[in-house]
């Protein structure tokens, strides 16, 4: 979701003009889009600020622009306005489509505040004082207007951080990451407030686009060489849809329809929730040709009590139950998961229900997190917190076993052939091609850059945890 506001962030400013600087240094602006999921991203983003203030003082004109998920929170957006002066603008998740016009705001508040500056120097007008050590350089005088105008940014800043934003404003470009496939949200926000989590508090109330400006997006996507699309939302099987004609739409409901769009090859989604996952939407693996065998349906945790209190709403035998009607219906589907590691209250007995399952249903990959308190929401409140030693000695346990299963899930497509979307050079060297398999898996493989965009068929020819290698046979 963050990557593909960052797209949008990207071509609207590539709409009005604004080029991509090859070099950080070389910027005029920089804009930093947050997430709030894990401490780390928070501890990281101050740390970029820190670095941009040197930015600032080498050029007062270079503008800081911070937005995403950390700014719906008041007490980071506080913080952002007392502690960092140079930061210019300050933007949440519900207001991205204004952004452009909040820069100009910001331009036409400097031309006003310099103009106002320059009559007031005219009128005062005498030496330039020098320093203790009796420098009265132009370089001294440039750096001292600097740091004023580090220390006064604040007083042309502009905020727009709205609580939630009742409209989906659509038509929107952005500057795709791929050319060849392509990011499409079909629903804004959460409902599900499990209790680690902070979306519900930065995304706001479940929004669903109307079907048909989520079909006409694809075909026009399609008609710009895209070959897959995926569909995102915080939990994209509640989408809930509302025609022209008043019609309901669910999430197969649009899988459907997407799966007759001529021009597109692929369709996959994420995330998806364990709770909505219906009989109906297996049964569209099955049905829709365009549908990956491959679907991320994170557990979070492999105990039943645990998953009560993280208040996710389904068991451990009713997920593992889902895997079963998943695998039955398409026995080569692929599934990863996401994991938390040290939830607080869990026992080692409920960590070792997790290892269980790991093993149980040997994922192909799985995203693995250390507990993160996140401010706001009510596990932050829990005393029961796991010590990080103890996280992170059962973390290494769940890797070890997490990367077994990759590795094995991995070797057996050796001597297979995959049908692979050529993305484009891979970063392995020159002369190699990278691709993802409709199970998700990428691979490395010799070829011609020319055939990015293209489905070919691809032999593995040898594995390794985390990707396959192979050579094109057609």
């Amino acid at each position: 979701m963050n990557e593909h506001d960052s797209e949008t962030i990207s071509g609207m400013l590539q709409q009005r003009g604004y080029m991509e600087a090859l070099e950080r240094d070389a910027a005029d602006i920089a804009i930093i889009n947050t997430c709030s999921v894990r401490e780390n991203a928070d501890k990281r983003f101050f740390g970029t600020l820190g670095q941009l203030k040197k930015l600032k003082v080498k050029n007062p004109d270079f503008v800081t622009c911070v937005c995403g998920c950390m700014m719906q929170q008041e007490h980071i957006t506080e913080a952002v306005k007392q502690k960092y002066p140079w930061v210019d603008i300050i933007f949440g998740t519900h207001n991205i489509h204004e952004f452009p016009d909040m820069l100009e705001q910001l331009y036409e508040a400097r031309a006003a505040k310099a103009a106002g500056s320059e009559q007031d120097a005219e009128a005062a007008e005498g030496p330039v004082p020098t320093d203790s050590a009796g420098l009265c350089t132009e370089d001294r005088r440039a750096y001292n207007i600097a740091k004023h105008d580090v220390r006064s940014a604040k007083d042309t800043r502009v905020v727009r951080v709205y609580d939630d934003k009742k409209e989906i404003v659509e038509g929107l470009p952005a500057k795709r990451l791929y050319r060849h496939k392509s990011f499409v949200n079909i629903m804004f926000g959460c409902n599900n407030f499990c209790s680690y989590c902070i979306v519900p508090y930065t995304r706001g109330r479940e929004k669903s686009r109307m079907p048909e400006d989520i079909i006409d997006e694809v075909k026009n996507l399609v008609a710009d060489d895209v070959r897959e699309v995926t569909l995102l939302g915080q939990n994209v099987n509640s989408y809930k849809g509302v025609d022209a004609r008043g019609r309901q739409w669910d999430f197969t409901d649009l899988i459907y329809a997407l799966n007759d769009v001529d021009g597109l090859e692929r369709i996959r989604f994420m995330t998806s929730h364990p709770k909505d996952l219906s009989d109906r939407l297996i049964k569209a693996f099955v049905e829709c040709r365009k549908l990956c065998n491959y679907i991320h349906l994170p557990v979070q945790a492999g105990s039943t009590e645990v998953l009560a209190r993280m208040n996710r709403k389904y068991t451990r035998e009713q997920y593992i139950e889902l895997v079963r009607k998943l695998r039955e219906a398409v026995p080569d589907i692929a599934i990863s998961t996401d994991i938390i590691v040290g939830f607080p209250g869990e026992t080692e007995e409920d960590f070792e229900d997790t290892l269980k399952l790991a093993e149980e249903i040997r994922y192909d990959s799985a995203f693995t997190f250390l507990y993160s308190i996140r401010k706001g929401t009510p596990a932050a409140e829990y005393e029961d917190q796991i010590p990080e030693t103890v996280k992170h000695e059962r973390f290494n346990r769940l890797v070890d076993i997490m990367n077994a299963c990759s590795r094995e899930k991995n070797a057996a497509y050796v001597g297979r052939t995959e049908k692979v979307l050529i993305e484009g050079e891979s970063k392995k060297g020159s002369g190699m091609l990278t691709g993802r398999t409709e199970t998700f898996k990428l691979v490395d493989f010799p070829g011609d850059p020319a055939l990015a965009g293209q489905i070919r068929n691809v032999k593995i020819t040898d594995s390794n945890t985390f990707s396959l290698k192979g050579e094109l046979i057609d």
